[in-house]
């Protein structure tokens, strides 16, 4: 064989992996889910600009809607992991779209109270805990839904990855766009619709069912929950790379990605303008859709060492603000870091769904939500005191240093580091 005729032989095999990777990938229920989950996170990113336009027009202050966002994120983490054991005993189908609906007249009702103009703060933030009861119900189903709908796990994350991040570059532009065009009422409408046409999509999915997994007979439905809650406790902990990523994770929100995300708005908003810090938050969101399709396309052996690897590159972001450089720095930084975390993104969500068994896989995965979730407001609420004390631009250098220590942390530890990559999800647990 000439070595034109080897090029042509191996860019035919390129193309014929591609191909099957493609249809590992590609069916019709999972065009459904990809549908769901990118015009849900759409209206998800629409809600911060509708929230703040509108309780600011009438007459409520920064504090409010700090509020409100936190009456729907108090919800969703405190509850997220009885939402696993429930989405683990019965159909997360009929919950997802369960939870959707609620969500649907959920919205639906603040867009009515926005659009008449009786908006109290309190039924606005009770509104939000509903959805985030609701929140908590839907997201431990997302989970074990990919590996029922794709051969190809991996691209199917990654797949999802990046539509989730086109919907959040478009998502507060739309809202902006409907603001100025009809009211904050009509973003809440907007939103509400998203919900409605995911419940569609999730209806008209059709998902294989699950291998049951044998549970402990009990004498009551209570007793049967607390079982089902130590069972998936215990297969979290006797996971070491599992509890380990998330222990390490707990450090990364407290220490940067809690300080690094208001801290670089107001840094950013101060010394060069609004303008820049929308061009520096869509430099990041590019970032993510680039990562995304990185993890289309590499399929490396040990995907936590690769992912933890792709996380030196969020240094930049918290980094380039801290050191007072330009907007271009600023925006190269946050693309690498986006790029960086959606990889490491890709990388954490295939792994927890190929290594973790399919009858435990929601309780597990609510464990890692409420794991990952929990340091963030914690970190976000010593941003501010941090920076009175050392000064913003010190804390966000800092910031920086500590990614890239939570990189090498999670190099550093044999049960994550080395971590052998599975191609299909592992057998029950039982």
């Amino acid at each position: 064989m000439t070595g034109t005729d080897a090029r042509r032989d191996t860019a035919a095999r390129g193309v014929r992996r591609a191909a099957a990777g493609s249809r590992a990938v590609w069916s019709r229920d999972f065009a459904l889910f990809f549908a769901a989950r990118a015009v849900a996170r759409l209206g998800d990113t629409m809600l911060p600009v509708a929230l703040a336009a509108g309780l600011l027009e009438h007459g409520y202050g920064a504090g409010a809607v700090g509020l409100a966002m936190a009456s729907t994120a108090a919800a969703f983490a405190g509850l997220v992991v009885f939402g696993g054991v429930v989405a683990d005993r019965f159909s997360t189908r009929k919950l997802m779209i369960g939870a959707d609906l609620v969500r649907l007249g959920a919205q639906a009702l603040a867009a009515g109270l926005f659009f008449t103009g009786h908006v109290v703060l309190w039924q606005i933030c009770a509104i939000g805990f509903v959805n985030g009861v609701a929140g908590a119900v839907f997201q431990p189903g997302v989970a074990s839904t990919v590996p029922r709908l794709a051969a190809d796990v991996q691209g199917a994350n990654g797949a999802i990855r990046i539509a989730e991040s086109a919907a959040q570059l478009a998502g507060p532009a739309v809202a902006g766009v409907l603001v100025g065009l009809a009211s904050p009422g009509g973003v809440f409408a907007a939103h509400a619709t998203t919900y409605a046409l995911s419940a569609l999509c999730l209806l008209l999915l059709r998902l294989p069912p699950l291998p049951a997994g044998p549970r402990a007979a009990t004498g009551s439905a209570l007793r049967a929950f607390r079982a089902d809650l130590a069972d998936g406790w215990r297969e979290f902990r006797s996971r070491a790379w599992l509890w380990g990523v998330i222990a390490v994770w707990c450090l990364y929100m407290i220490a940067v990605w809690g300080p690094t995300v208001p801290l670089v708005a107001t840094e950013v908003v101060r010394h060069h303008g609004p303008g820049a810090y929308g061009l520096v938050n869509s430099a990041l969101g590019v970032g993510t859709v680039i990562g995304g399709l990185l993890a289309l396309r590499l399929r490396p052996r040990r995907m936590l060492r690769a992912g933890a690897f792709s996380l030196f590159a969020f240094f930049g972001f918290p980094a380039a603000v801290g050191a007072g450089l330009g907007v271009p720095a600023m925006a190269a930084g946050a693309a690498l870091a986006g790029a960086g975390m959606s990889f490491w993104g890709v990388m954490w969500a295939t792994t927890v769904q190929t290594q973790v068994p399919a009858d435990v896989l929601n309780r597990i995965h609510a464990y890692d939500v409420a794991g990952s979730l929990a340091m963030m407001p914690v970190g976000q609420a010593l941003a501010g005191p941090a920076a009175g004390v050392l000064g913003a631009s010190h804390v966000l250098l800092t910031a920086g240093a500590v990614s890239l220590l939570v990189a090498a942390i999670l190099l550093a530890v044999p049960p994550i580091r080395d971590l052998p990559r599975a191609d299909t999800p592992a057998p029950t647990a039982h």
